[in-house]
């Protein structure tokens, strides 16, 4: 307004997260029974109740889950009676956090619970993905996931940004990190071992994952009731790519880049980076992309190499970064969610711990 100042926008943090412990399949418990569990937990860690959220969000997929509306029935396990104040995307829980974020900058609310869970052993997780696709041009040749990301693997190993030995490296890296996280040991030490398409070989490509992860937000004074050090966000931003392959840089991230920017992660250096990379190939790429040097400790939780539960991997992201902060391991993380074939979709968050 004329002569006025713009008003200062909130502080918002994450104050709790939780995850499952992630699995190959889950085929003996429900999505409720998943679920129920990471909300109890996370909900102690802040000594809240379900009553005393002021927003809930939540990312699923209803092509995983094989029905319509499936959120609903995870939404029962959280209880929505009396009426809550509620939303839904079709996206990975790192877009729901978005959501609940904005919602705290309204100050319509001063607390918000974000969930989100994928059961990728229902199915064909590699097929499943290809709908995502042109559904003229690309979708009916049903390109899988894997080739996808081998056509883009090969891309950076003919610009000579990477190769085989390196992709490697990044395997083995990630899945001894893993090896720290109880909630990630899916896959444990995995050879390198053969192509599933080349040149993508079975350590290049993330474990089929069932799990669940939630985190707790809030705003102002009240993130630090709730919590010792808050993981304030101090920024987030997401973009997207071109849909058609074919009009793409396979080996670059633009994407990814301008969301960082927008998101303020090149203001200052980060010291800790968790990057949704189901592929060794992608994290080369978004190194680059996110200016991430070796003074960086990128996916110390073993990231999605380790355990990549679609829907709910990206949300991770934030929360194993945000998981960093809180204990004192990092004072500024940078958290990145990708979503759709070759890193098309990207979002970025930048975390901050008070200063010690």
């Amino acid at each position: 307004m004329t002569g006025e100042e713009a008003p200062t926008p909130r502080d918002v943090a994450v104050v709790a997260f939780a995850q499952t412990e992630h699995r190959r399949s889950t085929e003996e418990s429900s999505e409720v029974e998943m679920l129920m569990p990471v909300l109890h937990e996370v909900l102690a860690r802040t000594g809240l109740k379900a009553a005393d959220i002021g927003f809930t969000c939540s990312g699923s997929s209803d092509y995983l889950a094989g029905r319509a509306f499936s959120f609903t029935l995870a939404l029962d396990g959280v209880g929505a009676w009396p009426p809550i104040s509620e939303s839904h995307v079709e996206a990975d829980g790192a877009w729901a956090l978005y959501e609940a974020w904005t919602k705290l900058l309204t100050t319509d609310a001063d607390t918000a619970l974000v969930y989100s869970y994928g059961t990728s052993s229902s199915g064909s997780i590699r097929d499943v993905l290809t709908r995502q696709l042109d559904p003229y041009y690309l979708a009916p040749l049903w390109p899988d996931a894997v080739a996808l990301a081998a056509l883009q693997a090969q891309a950076l190993v003919d610009a000579g940004d990477t190769d085989e030995t390196a992709l490697a490296a990044v395997g083995a890296r990630s899945r001894a990190d893993a090896t720290a996280n109880p909630h990630a040991q899916l896959t444990g030490n995995v050879p390198q071992g053969d192509y599933v398409v080349r040149p993508l070989r079975t350590g290049d490509c993330p474990p089929v994952s069932d799990g669940a992860a939630a985190v707790i937000l809030a705003a102002g004074e009240r993130a630090r009731e709730l919590c010792e050090r808050p993981a304030w966000i101090r920024g987030i931003d997401h973009r997207i790519e071109a849909h058609a392959l074919g009009v793409r840089d396979l080996t670059d991230s633009p994407s990814a880049r301008l969301a960082a920017e927008h998101a303020g992660a090149f203001e200052r250096p980060v010291d800790t980076a968790e990057l949704h990379a189901p592929f060794s190939s992608q994290e080369v790429i978004l190194r680059k992309a996110l200016r991430l040097d070796g003074s960086v400790r990128v996916n110390p939780s073993g990231g999605a190499l380790a355990a990549n539960p679609v829907m709910a991997a990206g949300l991770i992201r934030i929360g194993e970064a945000a998981a960093r902060i809180h204990s004192g391991e990092s004072d500024r993380a940078l958290a990145h969610a990708t979503s759709g074939p070759c890193l098309q979709q990207n979002l970025v968050a930048v975390l901050e711990g008070d200063p010690r």
